[in-house]
């Protein structure tokens, strides 16, 4: 298959105050393109070259972990940008707020967890909601990992490099994952992946 840089599914000053075009713009434009550019060439002629992202991602994480920086990140923002939205953050819909509440305790409990796991992640990484043996947890990664590479379904994604947050945000991870976790979350799109992961 083809892989390309999708553009944003909104306007780069869309998630303004909480997240700035500037930030989306280097984001976006710089570093996904960067992992795409580093990817592509480490998979040409390759029988991954036609392969889906998710197998490419998971063939590489134990095997060919320069290839699994580039194409694990790649994927997780693919899903990132789908994973915010103008006017976003609020309760979970539906099936999702019903599972958050019985595997994880409720949304304020899941909140506090999720904001923990990225506050706590030292270093660049990210922090998760996944399905995992037929539950949510929640969960932390450093780098481009993600829970596809060991067996889960990533259904919330919260990137904690600091190009995600330090020119709106300075060193204050905390502030931004609060604003992220409340007003840019797109739950929609997480209650799709959670469904299709559910089965």
């Amino acid at each position: 298959m083809a892989f390309t840089l999708p553009d944003l599914p909104y306007a780069y000053d869309a998630l303004q105050p909480f997240m700035s075009a500037e930030t989306l713009e280097f984001h976006h434009d710089k570093h996904h393109k960067a992992y795409l550019d580093a990817m592509l060439p480490m998979i040409a002629g390759t029988p991954l070259e036609n392969a889906p992202i998710e197998q490419v991602v998971v063939e590489s994480f134990r095997s060919n972990p320069k290839l699994f920086n580039q194409a694990g990140q790649y994927y997780n923002h693919l899903h990132f940008w789908n994973w915010m939205k103008p006017s976003g953050g609020g309760a979970a819909p539906g099936g999702l707020q019903r599972q958050i509440e019985q595997d994880l305790g409720g949304m304020d409990a899941f909140r506090a967890a999720f904001i923990d796991a990225g506050k706590t992640q030292f270093g660049s990484g990210w922090a998760w909601l996944e399905w995992r043996d037929g539950k949510l947890a929640v969960t932390k990664t450093p780098n481009g990992e993600n829970p596809l590479a060991t067996g889960g379904v990533p259904i919330l994604g919260v990137d904690v490099w600091e190009h995600s947050y330090y020119i709106d945000y300075r060193n204050a991870r905390p502030k931004y994952l609060e604003a992220w976790f409340d007003h840019l979350i797109n739950w929609e799109y997480a209650e799709q992946l959670f469904e299709q992961a559910r089965g």
